[in-house]
């Protein structure tokens, strides 16, 4: 999918150093004034030095600050959208609810167009392959994600039997450790820096399954032990900490894969499907 470059900024924010971090905030609030600074300006307005910069361009995969700027100036022309100043869209104690109402709508959107920006067909494809083959699928996370995690168990019990997820960690851990060379873990985690996590996937990897990562973050201690990584979008503000932005993101994903799933297999699926809802179809008014 395109990929625009402040997009692919904050998917790589957590390798920064200390000083890379700065230089990556500025940019991110500033994308416009940044295409019209040189290499020096920018430091100074990050109050770093110039080799901060360049060691930032390097992180980012570029030759130096000139193909830099080259690569954000054509992500900024591709994209139909104005870039949004920070600033802009973070939520601040003098927004009013009206204000604040229209920045948690542009975050929730932002953050699907975000994560559909990121998407890998080639990393997907390769899940859907895994998730086909599967004897048995098996949903994992901890704090927040463990509700995705419940949410993603509770969709595809609906057309396939062999999904599972359980809340509690230890069993968690423990399942994780019995899993079989035929299984698929599917773990969701945001930073993809929680040690429960982080634990369950190296048990995952021990017992000889494979892995799909739903993440924000490219690189962390959890995609160290993935087969598959697939990145989702969504970014919090100071006031916006457990903001459902990164659920969103995450279940965008689960709606990919859950659909892609019933059509690959749509009549097992849709036997499965019409047995699942007349189970369940005495608990609705009619």
């Amino acid at each position: 999918m395109q990929e625009d470059y402040l997009t692919k900024i904050r998917s790589a924010y957590n390798q920064f150093t200390k000083a890379e971090k700065k230089v990556a905030d500025y940019i991110l609030a500033n994308p416009n004034k940044v295409l019209f600074m040189s290499i020096s300006d920018l430091a100074e307005a990050c109050n770093v030095g110039d080799t901060s910069v360049f060691r930032f361009c390097k992180t980012m995969n570029v030759k130096g600050y000139q193909e830099f700027k080259m690569m954000l100036s054509l992500s900024m022309r591709s994209t139909d959208e104005d870039i949004t100043e920070t600033s802009e869209r973070n939520i601040t104690l003098e927004d009013d609810i009206s204000k604040l109402a229209k920045k948690v709508l542009t975050e929730n959107i932002s953050a699907i167009q975000e994560t559909y920006s990121l998407l890998d067909l080639k990393q997907m494809t390769a899940a859907m392959d895994l998730l086909s083959s599967a004897r048995k699928i098996i949903f994992f996370g901890a704090g927040t994600s463990m509700l995705t995690a419940m949410k993603a168990m509770n969709k595809f019990l609906r057309i396939e039997q062999k999904v599972y997820c359980n809340e509690v960690v230890n069993v968690q851990l423990m399942t994780a450790a019995t899993m079989s060379p035929d299984d698929v873990a599917v773990i969701f985690s945001y930073s993809g820096a929680t040690k429960d996590t982080v634990e369950i996937a190296r048990l995952v990897k021990e017992a000889g399954a494979r892995t799909i990562v739903i993440t924000r973050f490219n690189r962390s201690p959890l995609t160290e032990y993935a087969d598959i990584i697939l990145l989702c979008g969504a970014n919090e503000g100071t006031l916006q900490s457990g903001s459902t932005s990164a659920e969103i993101s995450q279940l965008f994903l689960v709606d990919i894969m859950y659909s892609e799933y019933y059509r690959r297999h749509y009549k097992r699926c849709s036997a499965y499907l019409e047995k699942t809802s007349k189970a369940i179809a005495d608990k609705s008014f009619n």
